[in-house]
């Protein structure tokens, strides 16, 4: 596996934890990362990603790991629909259980038609995935304060459970981009190359 050129590492600001991802932008967005945090339970997420020039998510592969337990996850979009593959060892439901926190999703979903029109994955908890929708849609560039709606395939971490999920981009202007969904708004921070430098409450870069 070749080395990458590009890193980036963020620490998270909601719970103890961190990002680290290499990136190759020559044809789209190519990315490998590795994700930790305590909560809910102490995990480590593994991913690889990779858009098409345009920047549309052509897949996604994610691993995430704790104790007693593991989950694994492909995403594959072809044709305007995705295919899902999933793996699972062990018992996430019971460490969650023992931590005070409800059960896990199973991983990936039953109903990937509910996907359809989804060109983005976002992965929770990471600040590289909202780096997705501002590179494919040019958001530092375009003209502020016109909101861009979107479908994500947002995938939950550490459960790796998949739902449909509606997010709003509106460039701001001054290398900010806001995003929101129903019930949560933030002003992103964004360097030239449209990746996330802070997500007030999440992550910041450090470098």
């Amino acid at each position: 596996m070749p080395p990458l050129a590009g890193s980036l590492f963020w620490e998270r600001r909601d719970t103890p934890g961190a990002e680290h991802a290499l990136v190759d932008t020559q044809a789209g967005l190519y990315a490998r990362g590795t994700a930790t945090a305590v909560d809910p339970v102490a995990y480590t997420c593994r991913y690889e990603l990779q858009t098409d020039p345009g920047g549309v998510s052509a897949w996604i592969d994610v691993s995430t790991e704790g104790a007693g337990w593991a989950r694994t996850l492909k995403l594959e979009l072809a044709a305007g629909r995705w295919r899902v593959t999933t793996a699972e060892q062990g018992d996430l439901d019971g460490a969650l259980t023992a931590a005070g926190h409800a059960g896990a999703g199973q991983p990936g979903t039953e109903e990937p038609d509910l996907l359809y029109g989804a060109f983005d994955v976002d992965l929770a908890g990471s600040p590289l995935t909202n780096t997705l929708p501002i590179r494919r849609l040019g958001l530092l560039k375009a003209e502020p304060g016109v909101a861009h709606r979107l479908s994500v395939a947002w995938v939950l971490v550490p459960s790796l459970e998949v739902v449909q999920a509606d997010q709003i981009y509106t460039p701001v202007g001054g290398g900010m981009v806001r995003f929101a969904t129903e019930t949560f708004s933030a002003d992103l921070s964004v360097d030239d190359d449209g990746f996330v430098t802070e997500f007030p409450g999440l992550a910041r870069l450090v470098r």
